[in-house]
């Protein structure tokens, strides 16, 4: 490790510790009431849906007159509608919502794989948005065939990875900190 970069690093090693420390909370409290977890994860969804939506209605307007552009426009209202309908509804029950979610997630693949096939001669590497494409209906698929374990299960994948995020924290908050003592020089 850069010796700049350990000593800023050993310096702040408590503000490390505290992350992990509030890591390991959040994932423990994730743990013990999934349900205001999954309230606030569908508000988080609402928010990143809705600026997703602005940024691909921005795409299109933005977009020219070189292809055509409405299927990155329907997308852009889909988002919209979609973050605005949460954030008016937050009380949209969970199996709903994890409904909605996967039927936005294979609408958005569909148009990702044929926006591919559509740029398929314009650049390379298109098979990469038509991989994104395919996760995304897979995605919507198995939240929809699966929507009690889907959320249930999200919430506690959260959680879990942020115990054990916090808790690796914690470990290299304490290693820094013995970087950052002074050693003792033999006589």
């Amino acid at each position: 490790m850069n010796t700049t970069l350990l000593h800023l690093l050993s310096r702040n090693w408590g503000w490390i510790l505290l992350r992990g420390i509030l890591a390991i909370l959040f994932g423990l409290m994730a743990f013990g009431w999934p349900l205001l977890t999954l309230q606030v994860l569908v508000l988080l969804y609402g928010a990143y849906v809705l600026v997703d939506g602005v940024i691909s209605l921005i795409a299109a307007i933005r977009g020219g007159t070189f292809a055509p552009r409405w299927w990155l426009a329907l997308v852009g209202v889909i988002g919209l509608l979609a973050g605005i309908a949460l954030f008016l509804w937050p009380g949209l029950g969970a199996l709903a919502l994890l409904m909605f979610i996967g039927a936005v997630a294979i609408v958005r693949g569909i148009f990702e794989i044929a926006g591919a096939v559509a740029l398929r001669r314009e650049i390379r590497g298109e098979w990469m948005l038509i991989l994104s494409g395919l996760a995304s209906i897979l995605f919507g698929a198995v939240v929809m065939l699966f929507p009690g374990a889907g959320a249930v299960g999200m919430v506690w994948l959260i959680a879990a990875y942020s115990i054990a995020f916090g808790l690796i924290l914690c470990v290299l908050a304490f290693r820094l900190r013995s970087h950052g003592k002074p050693r003792h020089q033999p006589a």
